[in-house]
């Protein structure tokens, strides 16, 4: 069994089993690495059994981190999985640049890469196709490639990127169902999908519709009570749960998280923080939620957690 295909077999057995954990970067108060705060944080998040654990991404503020930094939270989520679970870990900009990362993930230990979308500049197919062969080149790693922003795969790029050995599946964050069907259909069999929407969860069961079951979850990394919950309740097909969940707290939660630009990663960390959690604070550009919106968030977060049973 070669590497990639034994790597998407323990992430496909896993997101059968678990949501997605993508963990927040500790950081001091003077924006600094706080290792310890992230292993203590990863820790907690590997112990409640996601399907894989995917450090430094978006949630992980990959933008904001430098390559020393970035190989000690690689590091430490590989010692903290043991082997236990996948770690895939993020990397992005340019090719040349994302193969830098991509090597230090190799020598850190991480099974797999999530390829973010490049910075800036917008793209014909061929190039997307091109920046991952470039990189996969430069990798041995298997690849899942996220595509976001400015980065949208045809069925015909999504075939090509296939062929590539060691990309193994696609996070979708568009939402575009129609052309989400299109690439699942065109796929090979075996190809890995993920549901990467923001707040995840609001549009599970509609990915699911597509064959695209699979999510990450931001709402793990400061109440995996919650996440999980939710996803018991939809993978047992318990629709009053489902809907109760997303009536009550997901939905004012993505209410809560489009006041600002960025609080989709800044609100996540004022919620892991009022959970005792030691994240830290966000770095700039990211900005930190305003009282009003951290009171919110608490009530919220109060909500949910006992609609789960769970206490704050």
């Amino acid at each position: 069994m070669t590497l990639h295909t034994d790597v998407a077999r323990r992430l496909r057995d896993g997101m059968a089993d678990g949501v997605l954990s993508f963990p927040l970067t500790a950081f001091h108060a003077d924006g600094s690495l706080d290792p310890d705060g992230f292993r203590a944080h990863v820790a907690a998040q590997i112990a409640t059994a996601p399907g894989a654990v995917f450090p430094a991404c978006g949630t992980g503020e990959f933008f904001s981190l430098d390559e020393g930094e970035y190989r000690r939270v690689v590091e430490v989520t590989v010692e903290q999985a043991a082997g236990r679970v996948p770690v895939v870990a993020g990397t992005g900009y340019g090719w040349a640049q994302a193969a830098r990362f991509a090597r230090i993930a190799e020598e850190a230990g991480a099974d797999a890469l999530l390829v973010l979308p490049h910075y800036l500049i917008a793209a014909p197919q061929d190039g997307l196709v091109g920046q991952l062969e470039e990189l996969a080149a430069r990798t041995r790693l298997p690849l899942i490639v996220y595509q976001r922003g400015q980065v949208a795969f045809t069925a015909d790029s999504l075939r090509r990127i296939a062929r590539i050995p060691n990309v193994i599946g696609l996070k979708d964050g568009h939402s575009d169902l129609d052309r989400l069907q299109r690439l699942t259909l065109a796929a090979p069999e075996g190809f890995l999908f993920f549901n990467g929407a923001a707040t995840a969860e609001i549009q599970a069961r509609a990915y699911a519709t597509v064959g695209v079951p699979a999510y990450s979850s931001a709402v793990h990394a400061f109440a995996p009570e919650i996440a999980n919950a939710f996803f018991a309740a939809l993978h047992g097909d318990d629709h009053g749960t489902v809907d109760k969940l997303l009536r009550s707290f997901y939905v004012p939660f993505v209410e809560l998280r489009d006041r600002v630009p960025g609080y989709a990663v800044s609100l996540v960390k004022a919620a892991a923080r009022l959970r005792g959690r030691p994240v830290g604070p966000v770095r700039a550009p990211l900005t930190e939620p305003s009282p009003a919106d951290v009171a919110d968030l608490k009530t919220l977060l109060a909500t949910g957690l006992d609609l789960v049973g769970a206490a704050l």
